[in-house]
């Protein structure tokens, strides 16, 4: 249902995605959300396999994130519960969202977890997309003044202080960063990880994440926007590195580069959102996500340049319009989109609330 403005004495329908994160948007995030992270399969593992002995199902190998079909996914479910029963906590679901935080976090299950990271023949798992979600997980845990939020922080602290070592021994060896439309994608779990450093006051690690983000990005002109988007693309390369730079450079520093590195679109405004030609392929319906991590940029681009630079205007209507091609199929019944998409529309919306 679109939200309806009154504007000149005239009713006019906004845009989808114009009113933030609503009641009865998360609540029906939260339903099938609910449903994913306690469904075991189908799953697609990331796992190496030494001998017989590492022969085993999803839930065994990770007691606290084996659903939604892949890890990652479901440690991002759980950040989208999170953000959710600290922006409604009377929804419906917010019981069932407490029960999956307390028995998802559970000490035993993320000791198991710390047990898979550290353990030498799983290196690189989910090395950094997964990485990032965890950490973004523990930020909006760290962000929510609340007893339980400390409680399920502190039972998930191990995981987050293993996942913090890996990063910190990993990119300093990542001579050239990924650019790609998918989960390897490193502006993005720059991202998300520096949320967590400065959630975290980890100076060090906020240090680190900055430092690598400049010398992988800042002298970068001319981003091929108009190679995007490839065929199963979530994410945009272009894009997700413009709102990490937003984040990382100050704002005199920020339109300078941005102009350097993104001069049709800041001429323009125009992008048009992807088309999703079938949403019960895995890899095509990635577009939807596409979209919808689009207009999170977008509007993070906008901030960037601040509300009285004329072109943010544009890129906030760009932004509207994307949201709009994508939140009608967050659930549409296709398990394949289903398991994930609700995350990129709450991390959309979520900030505009």
């Amino acid at each position: 249902m679109r939200l309806h403005w009154i504007v000149a004495g005239i009713v006019v329908a906004a845009p989808l995605g114009a009113e933030g994160l609503t009641r009865a948007a998360a609540s029906r995030f939260a339903g099938q959300v609910l449903k994913s992270v306690e469904r075991e399969y189908p799953n697609k593992l990331d796992h190496t396999m030494a001998g017989v002995k590492d022969v085993k199902g999803p839930r065994e190998l990770h007691p606290a994130f084996y659903g939604c079909f892949d890890w990652h996914s479901c440690v991002h479910g759980h950040w989208m519960l999170v953000r959710i029963l600290k922006t409604f906590p009377d929804l419906p679901e917010a019981g069932g969202i407490r029960l999956a935080l307390d028995r998802d976090l559970a000490p035993e299950n993320i000791a198991a977890e710390v047990a898979y990271f550290v353990d030498p023949g799983h290196r690189g798992f989910e090395r950094t997309y997964g990485w990032a979600w965890l950490l973004k997980l523990a930020a909006e845990l760290r962000g929510w003044d609340a007893p339980e939020a400390r409680e399920w922080a502190r039972q998930l602290q191990p995981l987050t202080d293993a996942v913090v070592a890996q990063f910190e021994a990993f990119l300093p060896k990542l001579s050239y960063p990924n650019r790609v439309g998918v989960h390897p994608n490193t502006a993005f779990s720059l991202d998300l990880a520096l949320d967590y450093a400065r959630a975290a006051k980890d100076a060090k690690f906020e240090a680190l994440l900055t430092e690598r983000a400049r010398t992988y990005f800042g002298k970068d002109r001319k981003g091929p926007m108009a190679w995007e988007p490839g065929g199963e693309d979530f994410l945009s390369p272009c894009l997700e590195e413009a709102a990490l730079m937003a984040k990382v450079l100050p704002a005199r520093e920020f339109k300078p580069w941005v102009e350097g590195f993104l001069p049709g679109l800041l001429k323009t405004g125009l992008l048009a959102p992807a088309v999703v030609s079938d949403r019960s392929d895995p890899r095509i319906v990635h577009l939807d996500g596409l979209n919808l991590s689009r207009a999170r940029c977008l509007h993070a681009l906008a901030a960037g340049l601040g509300p009285r630079d004329p072109r943010a205007k544009a890129l906030e209507k760009a932004a509207l319009e994307h949201a709009e091609a994508a939140l009608p199929h967050v659930v549409s019944g296709n398990y394949e989109g289903d398991h994930w998409l609700a995350t990129f529309a709450v991390q959309l919306l979520g900030e505009r609330r």
